[in-house]
């Protein structure tokens, strides 16, 4: 079975230097456990920074670390201090943590910080690569790491590569603000699977994918050079079984005991947190302040315990956030807090597993409202907690558990007045609803765990290698290739039928600017001119388009899908029983979409319309075009025209002509010792469809297609027909 590589900021196994001595401190986090749980089925390797400076130790204690940490294995990356300050604590913490959680005013654009982001991810490049072998499986995981796996796709081309992002993907409105935005998208897209919790920050990713990179998705994949790029959701789980058995051990019902003595039958609703800005703790505080103001009954009846655990304790946005937070809760105790009773009893520390699931179990009602977070895990370890099914989770809509989470009362964590209703119907919601509740989800949580999510995310990444290697079998691999060039050079009568744009010449902002350049003049000229080729251009362009840009080249021409045919050096001729009355019914409605989209433009020929919107917004321009389609198929219903969906483009056309039915002419008339086609778009699948099993046909860009072979690009394409295009008979 293949290794994992995983590689993540930090291990999960935290050293320090304390009075001379090494300690090694395991962590009880949920990545840690998922993980792990995958080294009992596989050879394993985890890659990340052990927690402590490089100032802090010399050479004999590095050598002992890494020795010990193989043992476990785990494999250091040692930083120095400025790389912790400027890449962790700096790019990571105060550059892409606000940004992605939507704190654009928290934003550092520090060029300093990218400079040692760029430098720790390139070390982290260094290790990986270091004890990297064929058939690896590299997972790289978080915001830390966004270069690494294009780093390693230059240093090892054939691994397979995923990549895990832990918090939420901004909207491309936020996103876009980034300065080095170009710079992160291409890291990550490095990747073979790039995984996000939930789908709304998929969607964002390849939005701002399309938008700033270029490149356009289907179904969630991607092209990428040679390469597909898998981007889906993948709910992270956590060890539900853990947190279910927790309850029976005697040590949490000790914690449990204590807690109740403190509390006393009064209900307790629990705030766990990190003490973050993105987690909402003070809109929360201030929910219950709301809480106890407008319900007076509850006054000496509810306790709220907050846990906030200290993080980042030397950023100052921190530093505020806690005094802001303290004097808050002290302005609370202090107006409805009596001698028995203290409305809220704050813990600024972390606490152990067996206190934290003590807690989990003798609350009545959890409060997660984070203004923004990318999964969240006290929310689903609070529901597994509950063996008996009673408490109520309080959940915020913008935290990504929300979205399995359905069964939670779903808040908006800004909406103090909403999150006061909201306690009330938690407290006073019937037992058995609790338990009906609480069952659907913990259902769900059982079967999708960590391990689950783990599983699910490798699977993942080796499917896609499968498909990798299924659709390398159709590239016009050099084998083939010269299989191809022998059978044009032994061929007395060659055909060829070759498409115009996406295949000859790349496609343009605005069709007129795709005029055929020197070379591909020159290579159409010395096809033509062979005296064993038929040279057929059969392309949807307009006729005289056609004939001003190819029509001295000695080719049979073919424009509108097959409307209008021009033998060689003859007049064209055009095709029975077409007519163009139509279009004024279907004019009208093209103008008054393309007003409506920015960039977006009419094409009018004689047998068909183009709606073009290429050079739209690629959001706008796909909701633009279904409701443009959905609107043409009302008016065609009994017009013999049918709307047909390319690349950025509609196309109403007559359902007789298709470029199929034109290379069937050709077909039909003669016998070939050598037929050769290539297309890259929908209509081009009409001639594929036609074409004899010993055609060689080949479709131009990625996708999915009835051509036998396919080629990367318009360059790879020119570059066979070159070789074609020097090539003479060579009599068998």
């Amino acid at each position: 079975m293949h290794r994992l590589i995983a590689v993540s900021n930090r291990l999960p196994i935290s050293v320090s230097k304390q009075r001379g001595a090494i300690r090694f401190v395991q962590s009880a986090g949920g990545l840690a456990t998922g993980l792990f749980s995958l080294s009992r089925s596989r050879p394993f390797i985890w890659i990340g920074w052990p927690g402590t400076t490089s100032e802090k130790i010399n050479a004999e204690d590095k050598e002992h670390i890494t020795t010990e940490l193989s043992e476990r294995d785990c494999k250091p990356v040692f930083l120095s201090k400025k790389q912790l300050k400027n890449h962790y604590q700096g790019f990571s913490n105060k550059t892409i943590w606000p940004l992605f959680h939507y704190f654009p005013l928290h934003t550092v654009y520090e060029n300093r910080f990218w400079q040692y982001y760029m430098q720790v991810n390139q070390k982290f490049c260094d290790e990986v690569v270091s004890v990297a072998r064929d058939g690896d499986h590299i997972w790289v995981h978080d915001y830390q790491l966004m270069l690494l796996p294009q780093m390693l796709r230059e240093r090892l081309p054939e691994s397979k590569i995923g990549f895990f992002l832990h918090i939420p993907f901004p909207s491309f409105e936020l996103f876009r603000l980034l300065p080095w935005r170009t710079e992160i998208l291409a890291g990550l897209l490095g990747a073979d699977v790039i995984g996000f919790h939930t789908y709304d920050y998929v969607r964002h990713f390849l939005s701002s994918v399309c938008r700033i990179m270029g490149h356009e998705h289907s179904l969630g994949e991607l092209a990428i050079g040679k390469r597909i790029v898998k981007v889906d959701a993948f709910p992270m789980g956590i060890d539900y079984e853990k947190y279910a058995q927790a309850g029976a051990d005697p040590d949490v019902q000790d914690e449990i005991e204590r807690i109740r003595r403190r509390v006393g039958n009064r209900k307790i609703i629990i705030s766990i947190d990190r003490l973050d800005y993105t987690k909402g703790i003070i809109q929360r505080l201030e929910a219950f302040d709301l809480f106890l103001s407008e319900n007076p009954r509850y006054r000496g009846e509810v306790t709220l315990i907050l846990v906030a655990v200290p993080s980042r304790t030397h950023v100052e946005d921190y530093i505020q956030l806690r005094k802001q937070l303290e004097q808050l809760i002290g302005r609370v105790n202090g107006e409805y807090g009596s001698i028995d009773w203290t409305p809220v009893l704050y813990f600024y520390r972390s606490i152990p597993f067996k206190r934290l699931t003590a807690l989990y179990n003798t609350a009545d009602v959890a409060l997660v409202t984070p203004l923004r977070d990318g999964m969240n895990l006290i929310a689903k370890e609070f529901i597994a907690s509950k063996t008996d099914g009673r408490g109520v989770l309080i959940l915020s809509e913008m935290a990504g558990a929300a979205s399995e989470l359905g069964e939670a009362l779903v808040v908006n964590a800004n909406d103090k007045a909403a999150i006061v209703q909201t306690i009330v119907e938690a407290i006073e919601m019937p037992v058995l609803e609790q338990i009906e509740r609480n069952r659907l989800m913990q259902e769900r949580l059982a079967v999708y765990d960590i391990s689950r999510w783990a599983d699910d995310f490798l699977n993942a990444l080796s499917e896609l290698n499968k498909t990798q290697k299924e659709r390398l079998t159709r590239k016009l691999a050099e084998p083939v290739k010269a299989g191809l060039c022998d059978a044009y050079k032994s061929a007395k009568k060659r055909l060829l039928l070759l498409d115009y744009d996406g295949t000859l010449v790349g496609y343009k902002g605005r069709p007129e600017q795709a005029r055929p350049d020197d070379e591909v003049m020159t290579l159409l000229a010395k096809l033509a001119v062979q005296p064993e080729n038929e040279l057929v251009i059969i392309s949807g362009r307009d006729k005289d388009t056609l004939e001003k840009w190819l029509g001295d080249i000695d080719a049979v021409l073919i424009a509108e899908h097959g409307a209008w045919t021009r033998l060689k050096k003859q007049t064209w001729a055009c095709a029975e029983h077409l007519s163009g009355d139509w279009k004024d019914v279907i004019r009208p409605i093209l103008k008054i979409f393309a007003d409506r989209t920015p960039g977006a433009a009419v094409e009018e020929k004689d047998f068909s319309m183009v709606w073009h919107c290429r050079r739209s917004d690629p959001e706008l321009a796909a909701v633009r075009m279904q409701e443009l389609r959905d609107a043409l198929l009302d008016f065609t219903v009994n017009l013999d025209v049918g709307v047909f969906e390319g690349k950025k483009i509609l196309e109403i056309r007559h359902f007789g002509t298709s470029k199929g039915r034109a290379a069937e002419l050709w077909l039909k008339n003669q016998s070939w010792d050598f037929i050769l086609t290539a297309g890259d778009d929908y209509t081009d699948e009409d001639i594929f469809a036609v074409m004899p099993q010993t055609a060689y046909s080949i479709k131009v860009g990625p996708g999915i297609s009835k051509a036998r072979f396919n080629v990367d690009s318009v360059e790879e394409m020119r570059l066979l027909l070159r070789e074609l295009a020097g090539a003479s008979y060579v009599e068998a």
